[in-house]
């Protein structure tokens, strides 16, 4: 089958590879239609996620078809349409059972190579490193799919691949995000960074209750979209200090709520990101968190804070200070999909959103090399592409 395979840093390549066989009584093998590439994927491009090993297939948005299934899999069909959850959940573990599936106890097999990092092992991940179990990933024309008897939702044929895709990560990734925010009506809600996550919690804050919606971003064609769904916009680059720009929107209180769709490798021109961008290069630093203490002395007193964006490791010059004298509250962590992804398809269902606004780029795998290197370089105006896999 072909499938998008790492190499190293800006070294992806679509392959020939051997087909995934059924290794577990809970397994299915899919046969991928459309796949995404996400924002996170770039983190493993540029060579920022650790436990990755040559010859690893990546890619965590997928949907596609049922092949094959194992032994102990009663509630699938050859043929079934399905949209896999990006996170690898057992759903019979203590946290499965509290919803909390991205950090199932059984899903992955290599839990203890993080628990020097986080001090306790993480949930299975589909095509993120070795971390996070080494699972193949789903830029592939077939993927195996572990605890298949959990994890996939069945997908009515009149909603399209591209609505379905979102479902495995960016919309649920997206509304957790605004959740955590426990949104009152009227809150002024603002978004750093403007890519999928950022467009779709843009809406999806709406949905929930905010009266306004501050996007920040620096490249106009991502604010221009977020304009459209109704957000007021500032571009990072084209104000002399981000904090007194929204002091001004915000009659000097800061937002409700704040969001940072941006994570590890967030932008910035100021001293502390100058120091960032260093201490990353010479691995003094894992993360670049300019965007986090930016957020933190922004939101106002009472604030809460969500941190959607993916941090890997160790942090500078936290504002410590900040965070506990204006009493706010932080919550962050993989996206608990399996929640999530049946409620939201109802909202698609309904009209009440459509995900696939976002997306910009069509192709198939052989365009996948292209599409990680023009998203990562801001160009062409891509901010999520889709590719057919078969």
């Amino acid at each position: 089958m072909k499938a998008l395979v790492w190499h190293g840093k800006h070294d992806v390549r679509t392959e020939t590879v051997e087909d995934p066989q059924i290794l577990n009584p809970r397994d299915a093998i899919v046969e991928v239609t459309t796949t995404a590439v996400c924002g996170s994927d770039l983190h493993i491009y540029n060579g920022l996620v650790p436990g990755l090993k040559p010859g690893d297939i990546l890619g965590h948005e997928f949907v596609g078809r049922v092949v094959e299934t194992g032994s102990g899999v009663d509630d699938l069909r050859e043929a079934d349409r399905v949209a896999v959850p990006f996170s690898i959940a057992c759903g019979g573990c203590d946290l499965c059972e509290r919803g909390q599936t991205s950090l199932c106890a059984n899903a992955n097999p290599n839990a203890e190579m993080l628990e020097t990092m986080y001090g306790h092992g993480g949930g299975g991940l589909f095509g993120y490193s070795h971390l996070y179990g080494g699972y193949a990933g789903g830029q592939a024309q077939y993927v195996r799919v572990p605890f298949a008897d959990f994890g996939p939702l069945k997908v009515p044929e009149e909603i399209a691949d591209e609505q379905a895709v979102l479902l495995t990560d960016v919309f649920p990734t997206a509304y957790m995000a605004v959740e955590n925010c426990d949104i009152r009506p009227g809150d002024v809600v603002a978004i750093w960074g403007c890519g999928p996550i950022g467009q779709i919690a843009v809406r999806c804050a709406f949905m929930l209750g905010a009266g306004r919606v501050v996007a920040i971003d620096r490249f106009s064609y991502r604010l221009d979209l977020a304009k459209e769904a109704g957000a007021e916009t500032i571009n990072h680059d084209d104000v002399p200090n981000i904090l007194e720009a929204l002091y001004e929107v915000t009659g000097g209180r800061g937002p409700d709520a704040v969001i940072d769709c941006v994570g590890l490798e967030a932008h910035g021109t100021s001293a502390d990101a100058v120091l960032d961008y260093v201490k990353q290069a010479v691995k003094l630093e894992m993360d670049r968190p300019h965007v986090l203490r930016e957020m933190i002395h922004a939101c106002g007193p009472g604030g809460r804070v969500s941190v959607p964006g993916v941090y890997i490791g160790f942090i500078d010059k936290f504002p410590m200070g900040a965070f506990f004298g204006k009493g706010l509250q932080m919550r962050a962590g993989q996206t608990h999909v399996h929640r999530y992804m049946r409620p939201l398809l109802e909202r698609v269902q309904l009209g009440q959103i459509d995900p696939s606004v976002i997306v910009t780029h069509r192709g198939t795998l052989d365009d996948a090399p292209r599409f990680y290197a023009d998203m990562a370089e801001h160009k062409d105006g891509l901010l999520k592409a889709m590719m057919r896999a078969v």
